[in-house]
């Protein structure tokens, strides 16, 4: 089984978060009106977006952090136990509040403050600042992080062109894989395991918002007001059975460490490994077919056997091509205010599947998925090997098949964890076998 029981909430932690970010809001007009906007045009809560408090270091705070969870390490207070910010005791004076974003020069002009901040950090650097607010001693910056070491920018846009640009589409999958590690390599020896990772997932959430309209809608809501993608939880990746090993050794050159396992049962046939890049903060879902006795294995490194039959997340592959290659993610989940965005969404055309997970401390729904056409080569290549019906190829040339989603997501009193329970139905409705879709565009 997975091992999804590790992450509890944290409502201790929680409570401290959620007051010190209240004593920012009471005396900071900025603060108070950048969470106003990010509810009613985003759909996000500013909660999501804060990167770090830096607050005066006292003995009642020090005690405060150590009673709710946090511990400190090269100077650093942090949360192993769930999702906060970090943060930072500083000598007496002004408090500050991080809000992170994918660029700060984007913030700035979004914000109409062009020509009346300063941004710390050279264009391109690992880690850029501004300080955009100061109101009663307390003030609010926005920061973006790539990770890794300065290098020279000709060498981030050399690489990261490389990655947007990367062939995603071979006659044999493993030399896609291949063909990416060599893209990969190339720029870990140039800028260190960190950023190429940051810069890899960069390109990556490009193509798959080239391919999702829901995507698109939400992505531009986001930069109106210079925030970007910097709210993302997890991406999501599907792959065959053949490549799942391939996949895994990949992302662990990336600097991926394996977390927890999910299973979501026997009657659901497939399973994922979570992994984590502790350093960039980028989560992956990896999803692939799984046998009830192969959860108990190590799935993650141990090829999986080949098989003809093929469930939910082989089908989909099948169809469209690996998450990691051809298709692109299957989704990306984003951290929301959930009511908010389903309904701020749905007069752009983008309509919310049911809840699959509605608990008092994790929310999810899929938007509907988008609709791709599958190659006439992929549908003869299945039906010639009676992996899908002869209706079922007609379905496919006709209909298309579901393609990728936005995953809306909402996390309360820090809970880090996924629903292992109920996600099995979710999953069924995504089947391509089964889903209701309209004709392909």
């Amino acid at each position: 089984m997975g091992t999804d029981a590790m992450w509890t909430t944290q409502p201790a932690a929680a409570n401290f978060v959620r007051e010190t970010l209240d004593g920012f809001l009471e005396v900071n007009g900025f603060i108070s009106h950048l969470r106003d906007r990010m509810l009613h045009e985003t759909g996000t809560r500013l909660l999501d977006w804060v990167a770090r408090f830096a607050l005066p270091h006292d003995e009642g705070t020090v005690r405060r952090l150590r009673e709710v969870g946090y511990a400190e390490r090269g100077g650093t207070w942090s949360h192993a136990g769930g999702m906060f910010p970090d943060v930072t005791l500083v000598p007496k004076g002004d408090r500050q509040l991080y809000v992170k974003v994918e660029s700060v020069a984007d913030f700035v002009l979004a914000q109409g403050l062009t020509g009346t901040v300063t941004i710390e950090g050279a264009p391109l650097a690992p880690t850029r600042t501004a300080r955009v607010a100061k109101e009663h001693h307390a003030e609010c910056w926005v920061i973006e992080r790539h990770g890794g070491k300065p290098v020279a920018a000709e060498l981030v846009l050399k690489h990261l062109e490389a990655f947007r640009l990367r062939p995603r589409d071979f006659d044999d999958e493993i030399d896609g894989f291949a063909a990416a590690r060599g893209r990969n390599r190339a720029a870990i020896a140039d800028l260190g395991v960190d950023r190429t990772c940051d810069l890899f997932f960069q390109a990556e959430r490009e193509y798959w918002q080239i391919r999702n309209r829901a995507a698109r809608i939400q992505k531009a809501r986001q930069d109106a007001l210079g925030l970007g993608w910097a709210n993302h939880d997890h991406h999501t990746y599907r792959s065959g059975r053949d490549n799942f090993a391939p996949l895994i050794a990949l992302l662990e050159e990336l600097g991926f460490v394996c977390r927890e396992r999910f299973y979501a049962g026997k009657e659901a046939g497939w399973g994922a490994q979570v992994l984590e890049q502790p350093n960039v903060g980028v989560v992956i879902f990896a999803d692939v077919d799984l046998s009830p006795e192969e959860v108990t294995g190590d799935f993650a490194h141990e090829p999986l056997p080949h098989r003809k039959e093929l469930g939910t997340v082989g089908l989909w592959c099948a169809l469209h091509g690996e998450a990691f290659l051809q298709a692109g993610m299957h989704h990306l989940e984003c951290q929301f205010a959930f009511d908010a965005a389903r309904d701020q969404l749905k007069p752009h055309g983008v309509d919310a599947m049911k809840p699959f997970t509605d608990f008092a401390f994790l929310r999810q729904a899929f938007t509907k998925g988008e609709v791709w056409p599958v190659s006439e080569k992929r549908i003869d290549a299945l039906l010639k090997a009676g992996r899908i019906t002869t209706e079922q190829a007609v379905k496919f040339r006709t209909d298309g098949a579901l393609g990728s989603h936005l995953e809306i997501l909402q996390r309360d009193d820090g809970y880090k964890g996924f629903n292992q329970t109920g996600i099995n139905e979710i999953i069924l409705k995504t089947d391509p076998r089964h889903a209701e879709t309209a004709h392909a565009r």
